[in-house]
């Protein structure tokens, strides 16, 4: 504070990458003995504890450690999940943030069994084009493709989307939000279907706001139709 000098992140002791771990194994040795690579407590220098840096090297005994640390322990299947989804993330930033896991564990708990599955999009968009969204969806054994456009891209995958499933909807209510920080941060989109009369909430979660909006809107269609045992 006096000579306005910052530490670098890299200097023994006091730089702020000191006691951090991001290799798979580092992570993984750490865990198991931390002897091995810490030779003195972080928290004996007035530092944090939790050292692990989760992101694309990051294993399967860091990521269920940190989930414990947050008092979140999952059956084996529900955790193949979370990891699959952690993954995919890790690939599309280099830091996976705690709000980042734990809005995939959030997604994944709250995903109804059965319904409709998003296998791709594409959009076509732009200031002079009209937005096309080609849309392809696997229900059971049965994998189904339409396009449509819209008035914008997400309107777009949604006219898509209800082409494919045949169930006519209202959007009642759209919502976005950002989940961490920085501009890799994932987009949270939260929605409101009206289907015949009942309200349904959907949620989706991904890097790609499009993406999540899809998520969201078939998430909400899943719900529905698992409350009135047509999955």
């Amino acid at each position: 504070h006096i000579t306005g000098i910052i530490p670098a992140k890299n200097k023994p002791i006091v730089g702020d990458n000191v006691f951090l771990h991001e290799s798979g194994i580092h992570q993984d040795g750490v865990l198991k003995m931390r002897e091995t690579y810490e030779i003195m407590k972080p928290e004996d220098i007035g530092r944090s504890s939790e050292t692990l840096v989760m992101g694309r090297h990051s294993g399967r005994h860091a990521l269920k450690r940190k989930l414990e640390s947050y008092g979140v322990f999952l059956e084996d299947e529900q955790f193949d999940k979370v990891f699959e989804k952690f993954t995919e993330l890790a690939d599309k930033k280099k830091e996976v943030y705690d709000d980042d896991i734990l809005s995939i564990v959030s997604e994944i708990l709250k995903e109804p069994m059965g319904g409709y599955e998003l296998l791709y999009f594409h959009v076509h968009t732009g200031k002079t084009i009209l937005p096309t969204a080609t849309v392809k969806l696997r229900f059971k054994d049965e994998e189904k493709e339409a396009a449509e456009t819209g008035n914008g891209p997400v309107d777009a995958i949604f006219k898509a989307i209800d082409r494919i499933t045949g169930i006519k909807t209202k959007l009642e209510e759209y919502l976005i939000q950002a989940v961490g920080s920085g501009k890799n941060a994932q987009g949270e989109v939260k929605l409101t279907l009206n289907i015949d009369g009942i309200y349904q909430t959907g949620r989706g979660t991904s890097t790609d706001i499009i993406e999540a909006s899809a998520m969201a809107y078939i998430n909400a269609l899943n719900k529905y139709l698992l409350s009135y045992g047509k999955v």
